[in-house]
């Protein structure tokens, strides 16, 4: 972590540095260092749990402002538009894990979501397991890894949730799993909702209520985040953005950006530049 406060204190240029950590499935590591710019309102369907590590990080959400110190956590909720950028001329830097909705309710034996209502955790009220999952973001994360990062992350919503929930009480998981299963399979099909009902064995009105309850997103919304995973993984291949928006599903390279900076506060052309930053950074080291 310490590298990053560098990063930010050193920087002389502005711009977005993001550098993407080992992972697992459903699980996303994430460095990034801002000066002088900020991310566009935008949303996740995953939580986002964040650690401030230098400079003073400001967003809105939830209609309110909010201010993030270093040592400072922050909580952000599938589906929550906020955006973000620097308190100060100088900048911040934070670390962050990007977790699917999916392995909290697991890792929490079912049931609505956790729903922290303040976004801001001050210094020393999290438990050392959460801040460890940040450490050493480069490592790859196995099984039994990645299960402990989903946990500390999970309790801590718990924790910080007063036992708040939100959604349905009881949810069909079996058959909410067999619709989530079908738009990861198939992210580039508009799936009508009598596909889904036939898949579920749930009228449309429950499913969208309970795939929200159980996955923090709809499932169209969760099909669109799908579809810029693979448009992520092709940019970072190093693909032409038009090739890129017609292998994601995307009408053109207009409508992929459009929908990426939706839901990352970037356009891809931004997004690859700030991946391309950090990676000079590190060269240089």
């Amino acid at each position: 972590m310490e590298e990053t406060i560098e990063v930010v204190r050193r920087s002389r240029t502005h711009g977005h540095r993001m550098r993407f950590g080992g992972g697992a499935a459903g699980i996303e590591r994430l460095e990034a260092a801002l000066v002088g710019v900020a991310f566009a309102p935008h949303r996740h369907d995953t939580y986002a749990v964040g650690v401030t590590l230098a400079g003073v990080q400001t967003f809105r959400y939830r209609g309110e402002p909010r201010h993030c110190l270093p040592g400072e956590w922050h909580v952000l909720h599938p589906d929550e538009v906020h955006d973000g950028a620097a308190g100060t001329d100088d900048g911040f830097g934070y670390r962050i894990v990007y977790l699917d909705p999916a392995l909290v309710r697991d890792s929490l034996g079912g049931g609505p979501l956790p729903f922290v209502a303040d976004p801001v955790i001050r210094a020393g009220r999290v438990d050392p397991a959460l801040a460890a999952c940040l450490r050493d973001i480069d490592d790859p994360l196995d099984d039994a890894e990645a299960a402990e990062v989903t946990v500390a992350v999970a309790d801590t919503l718990r924790a910080h949730a007063g036992g708040r929930a939100a959604g349905p009480a009881r949810l069909d998981l079996p058959a909410l799993g067999r619709v989530r299963e079908l738009l990861v399979a198939d992210p580039l099909t508009r799936h009508r909702a009598e596909d889904f009902e036939r898949v579920s064995g749930l009228d449309r009105w429950t499913l969208a209520r309970q795939f929200r309850a159980a996955f923090g997103t709809s499932p169209t919304r969760f099909r669109t985040m799908r579809r810029l995973d693979r448009a992520r993984a092709l940019i970072r291949a190093g693909h032409a953005l038009g090739e890129v928006a017609a292998a994601a599903g995307f009408a053109d390279q207009s409508h992929l950006t459009r929908m990426f900076k939706r839901a990352y506060g970037l356009t891809p052309a931004a997004w690859a530049a700030a991946l391309a930053a950090a990676d000079r950074v590190t060269a240089r080291r």
